[in-house]
């Protein structure tokens, strides 16, 4: 709903500034958001977790940093003050979160 919400919103607001590609007129989809863009419901407090791990793990799964609290853009490092991550959380090159249950 969110997301139908803010498509319309912007549809609206910028009344062709958005302009698409031949490939998305013909699935009739605006160019705000990125293909393969999903809502999620939040289950429960281990969903909610397996996320926030994917959120913090995502910079250096795609080899934007050798460590997750090298990213400085992240909650991570206020996560790791919380005492919730320890400052080493996933090491490095996130191989060993491969399997951890979380992803795209």
């Amino acid at each position: 709903m969110i997301k139908r919400y803010v498509s319309q919103c912007c549809a609206r607001r910028f009344k062709g500034g958005m302009s698409p590609n031949e490939s998305r007129l013909k699935r009739n989809e605006l160019s705000f958001w990125q293909r393969r863009y999903w809502e999620h419901q939040i289950r429960d407090e281990a969903d909610m977790a397996r996320h926030i791990d994917y959120i913090h793990w995502n910079p250096l799964k795609h080899g934007l940093v050798d460590q997750v609290s090298d990213w400085p853009y992240s909650t991570f490092h206020r996560y790791v003050a919380d005492g919730v991550y320890p400052a080493n959380w996933c090491g490095s090159g996130g191989t060993e979160l491969n399997d951890a249950g979380f992803g795209e």
